[in-house]
């Protein structure tokens, strides 16, 4: 048996980066189910369970902006990132250039950002192997976790510069803004990535829809998500 939690989040700002767009960030209208997995794991993470979120409720109007920031560039002829073969050869001898001066790699980038975000995360775990079955301990050890605001990282909120705050739901969930009441179409959302046993990863998406500021987020391995 699994037992669900719900997990208040909430932010100043928050970047759900749309992956279609390349050199500009431009974020998704709400949280991604993958974003939500992230927040849980960042609480609690064990290789015994697999978080599984069922449901995402927007709390707070939907509200972007523009801002530019200094990035550092990973992409294209004026961009800049270490490979893969200077890793390995420092690791093996003990030596090479793995650094990367940000002084001199760096751009200035729009991103289309949220602000003043607030979501309800609903989800579960399933076990992974047998001391995964013993759900009542791990949702208990999460929930007195996240009361105390203990986590293995800092969770975030999209991007790493934008730090979530948590506390578990108690109670019946907080009523959305009146801005969100009534149906929504948000288009195509990432749900997560799928990893391969070669090493590779493919991306899935949903089709969001948001009903009274409620997303239903179908299984991972339904037909109602699409590589």
């Amino acid at each position: 048996m699994s037992y669900g939690v719900s997990l208040k989040v909430w932010g100043e700002y928050a970047c759900f980066t749309r992956p279609e767009f390349k050199a500009e960030r431009v974020s998704y209208d709400v949280i991604t189910p993958s974003a939500a997995r992230g927040l849980l794991e960042a609480i609690y993470w064990k290789p015994a369970i697999a978080w599984v979120v069922d449901r995402i409720r927007v709390l707070n109007p939907i509200r972007f902006d523009t801002v530019r920031r200094n990035e550092v560039a990973v992409q294209g002829k004026s961009g800049h990132k270490i490979s893969m073969g200077k890793v390995v050869n420092a690791l093996h001898g003990g030596k090479g250039a793995v650094e990367i001066f940000a002084d001199e790699e760096r751009q200035q980038r729009a991103t289309l950002l949220l602000r003043d975000v607030r979501y309800v995360i609903e989800a579960h775990f399933e076990p992974r192997d047998k001391d995964g079955e013993n759900s009542a301990k791990h949702r208990d050890i999460f929930l007195r976790r996240a009361a105390k605001g203990q986590c293995f990282h800092g969770p975030y909120l999209g991007c790493r510069e934008f730090p979530a705050c948590f506390e578990p739901l108690d109670g019946a969930p907080p009523q959305p803004d009146d801005a969100l009441l009534g149906p929504r179409d948000l288009g195509w959302m990432l749900h997560d990535l799928v990893y391969g046993q070669d090493g590779g990863r493919e991306a899935r998406f949903f089709r969001a829809r948001m009903n009274d500021g409620v997303i239903e987020v179908p299984p991972l391995g339904s037909a109602e998500v699409r590589a």
